[in-house]
């Protein structure tokens, strides 16, 4: 990874993704977005509701987040943010606005997920949302420029595996440029 470039750590709630994302981008001396920060108040309160959000809730979150992506990494700003990103449909909305954007899956059992959510405080995303977002979860595809990541290692495993495989995967693109 070089400058201006992004890396989108994705996943159910209580993967990690905030801390995961975060220790990334102290680790590559980047930028930690965490995309939750971008949600309309709309949208906080739904969630903190219990009412899972759908597509057309998401579409201005995730144009917000695109567009966040795309401002920093123009500026050559490396870039990591934490967001959900749970459908295909809403990981080609980012890259729509921010091309070559790569992606984490923080990947996990759902009873890990469940321990990790019900330990959690102070966070809108209650753990009764977990399924909904389990069903959501389309899992990157090949033609996907990312990874997976199994969240049963420690925090600094994670974060040590996560910007591996991100090296990799830019170290790769420069090999192999798109025309």
């Amino acid at each position: 990874m070089g400058d201006g470039s992004a890396l989108v750590v994705m996943g159910v709630s209580g993967a990690g993704k905030s801390t995961i994302a975060a220790a990334v981008a102290a680790r590559v001396g980047g930028i930690f977005l965490d995309a939750d920060d971008f949600h309309p108040a709309s949208n906080v309160a739904k969630m903190t509701a219990g009412i899972p959000l759908d597509d057309d809730d998401r579409a201005p979150w995730l144009a917000a987040v695109g567009d966040e992506i795309a401002r920093r990494t123009t500026a050559g700003e490396i870039v990591v943010v934490a967001c959900s990103s749970l459908k295909r449909a809403h990981r080609d909305a980012l890259r729509a606005r921010a091309d070559g954007t790569c992606f984490a899956l923080l990947d996990g059992s759902p009873e890990l997920l469940a321990t990790r959510l019900g330990a959690r405080a102070d966070h809108f995303m209650p753990a009764t949302l977990l399924n909904s977002q389990l069903v959501a979860l389309e899992r990157l595809q090949p033609d996907e420029t990312g990874f997976a990541v199994d969240i049963s290692q420690t925090p600094d495993a994670i974060t040590a595996e996560v910007v591996a495989c991100w090296r990799d995967v830019a170290e790769a693109a420069a090999r192999h440029p798109r025309i």
